[in-house]
């Protein structure tokens, strides 16, 4: 299921040349604008907000999978709760997008796409579910610290180009992910990896 995106933000940036397609997103219609040139930090910072929310939407998409092929109670209750926080940081960059006046744009993430593919590549070849416990650990680790990475790289962006609320609202993305990083970094260790181990002994 999609998120509902229910207007069509326009761009007041003259120096953007758009080409637009108007998609189903969620159930409603919205365009979908193609960037051609980006020439100012702002509209880097900007570009890169808007493949944070074809992100997000695809890795909302992908979690319940993740959550209905854990074993673990452990792991499925971190991930719900990571399901949670993804949706709530979805609501959040609609908000920012709507005050930024920023554009929709891109059908996909690529990096995101890749990180999907692979965790279902590694995940449909896991025979045990201790094993695919681990996997499923380790590929939402994966995408964690892809998210730090570019939630850190945009709240410096935002702070340069003296955006305190825009700087804030990414530093709390950031930390939101680190924090979901931390618990899965301490369930690995104490139970999912031993786990893991221990099927292969007894294999």
């Amino acid at each position: 299921m999609l998120i509902k995106m229910s207007r069509v933000i326009k761009s007041n940036d003259r120096h953007h040349r758009y080409t637009d397609d108007t998609r189903l997103r969620f159930g409603k219609t919205f365009t979908m604008t193609l960037v051609h040139n980006i020439k100012t930090l702002h509209q880097l910072l900007d570009e890169d907000c808007r493949n944070f929310s074809i992100a997000e939407i695809a890795l909302h998409n992908a979690m319940p999978e993740y959550i209905t092929k854990s074993s673990s109670v452990k792991l499925k209750n971190i991930l719900q709760k990571y399901y949670e926080q993804i949706k709530q940081h979805m609501k959040l960059l609609d908000s920012f997008f709507e005050e930024e006046n920023i554009t929709y744009v891109n059908t996909e993430n690529t990096i995101m796409k890749a990180f999907i593919k692979d965790a279902e590549d590694k995940m449909n070849n896991c025979s045990d579910m201790m094993v695919r416990d681990a996997c499923i650990l380790a590929s939402i680790q994966n995408i964690n610290h892809y998210k730090i990475a570019a939630y850190g790289t945009a709240a410096a962006f935002a702070e340069t180009l003296g955006m305190v609320n825009t700087t804030f609202l990414f530093h709390q993305f950031e930390s939101n992910e680190k924090l979901i990083d931390k618990r899965l970094s301490m369930l690995a260790i104490h139970e999912i990896n031993k786990n893991a181990r221990a099927a292969y002994l007894t294999s």
